[in-house]
C-alpha cells in the first residue's frame, strides 16, 4: 500500500473518487482518445474511476492498468467487470520499478498520480522508458492553490492549507498543476501542451456543486481532519470552521472554482544528439 497517498483507502475515498471522475468526465477527457489496436499504459490507476472513462472513450485500444495498491486494484477489476468493459487488463506495480520492456505501448495515460510522488521528473522518466518513440503521454493534476470561492473564509483556506501541508509532509506536492510544463520538459518529452480546465459551481450549475464542490473537494478536505489537527497543523474548531465556510459557497449566492491542469506531449522519435554533433 503507498503510503504518500493521503487520502488513504477506505470506502469513503473510493466513492469520492467516483463522483470526481463521473463529475469531470467531458471536462477532463472528452478529447483523451486512442487509436484502435494502439497498447496504453494508465499508471497508477487507483479504484478504477479513470480507468471507466479511458476505455470507453477508446473502446478498441488495448489498455494495461496497474497500481502499487492490491486492494485499489480489486475495487478497479470489480467497476470495469460491473461495466462489461473488456479491452483493459490489471497488474500490481510500482511507476517507480516497471517491469516492462522498453518501449513497450503506443501511448501512456497518468492521472492524479505525480502529485503523490516524492520525485515527480523521475517518475516521467520511468514512463517515458516504456513508451514508444513518437508515443504520447498524457497527465492531468489538480492544483489546490488555485481555489477561488465566494464567500470567502480564512478559515476555509486554512483547511485547504492543511492538505497542501500533509501532502508536502508525505512527499508529494499538492500544488503541481503549475508545475506541468517544466516536468514533462525536464523528462525529455517534446511537443509538449498543457492547458487549463477551470470547474466553475454556482446556484446555475446544481451538478457542479454537488458532484465537484460537496462530493469531491469537501469531501477531500474533510477526509485530513483527524490527521491535521494530530499534526498540529490546525484546532478542530478551526478546521471544522473551515468546512463550514466550504459548504457556504455552495449556497444560493455562493460559487467555487477550482483549475486542473491536462498535458500531452510526445517522446522523441530519435534520442538527441551529444554536443557537437558526429565527428568532423
Amino acid at each position: 500500500m503507498n503510503s504518500n497517498y493521503v487520502h488513504g483507502y477506505r470506502d469513503r475515498e473510493s466513492e469520492r473518487l467516483q463522483h470526481q471522475a463521473d463529475t469531470l468526465l467531458d471536462l477532463l477527457h472528452n478529447d483523451t482518445r486512442y487509436p484502435a489496436g494502439s497498447s496504453v499504459l494508465e499508471a497508477g490507476c487507483g479504484v478504477g474511476a479513470q480507468t471507466l472513462a479511458l476505455a470507453r472513450g477508446s473502446p478498441h485500444a488495448r489498455i494495461t492498468s496497474i497500481d502499487v495498491s492490491a486492494d485499489s486494484l480489486a475495487h478497479a477489476r470489480k467497476r470495469v467487470e460491473a461495466a462489461g468493459i473488456t479491452n483493459v487488463t490489471f497488474g500490481e506495480a510500482d511507476i517507480l520499478a516497471l517491469a516492462f520492456a522498453p518501449q513497450s505501448f503506443d501511448h501512456v495515460f497518468v492521472c492524479f498520480v505525480l502529485e503523490h510522488l516524492p520525485n515527480a521528473v523521475f517518475g516521467l522518466e520511468r514512463l517515458v522508458d516504456v513508451l514508444k518513440p513518437g508515443g504520447s503521454l498524457t497527465v492531468i493534476e489538480g492544483d489546490h492553490g488555485s481555489t477561488l470561492f465566494h464567500p470567502d473564509s480564512s478559515a476555509a483556506r486554512e483547511s485547504i492549507e492543511c492538505l497542501v501541508q500533509l501532502q508536502r509532509s508525505a512527499g508529494g506536492d499538492a500544488l503541481i498543476g503549475r508545475r506541468l510544463y517544466p516536468l514533462l520538459a525536464q523528462a525529455g518529452l517534446e511537443t509538449i501542451r498543457v492547458e487549463p480546465r477551470i470547474v466553475y459551481a454556482d446556484a446555475s450549475r446544481p451538478v457542479w456543486v454537488d458532484g465537484f464542490t460537496n462530493k469531491t473537494f469537501i469531501a477531500m478536505v474533510e477526509g485530513i481532519r483527524d490527521e491535521a489537527i494530530a499534526a498540529g497543523l490546525i484546532t478542530a474548531d478551526r478546521f471544522d470552521a473551515g468546512v463550514r465556510d466550504l459548504r457556504r459557497t455552495t449556497e444560493a449566492d455562493g460559487a467555487f472554482c477550482y483549475t486542473f491542469f491536462k498535458g500531452v506531449a510526445l517522446k522523441r522519435r530519435t534520442p538527441p544528439q551529444p554536443f557537437g554533433g558526429r565527428g568532423g
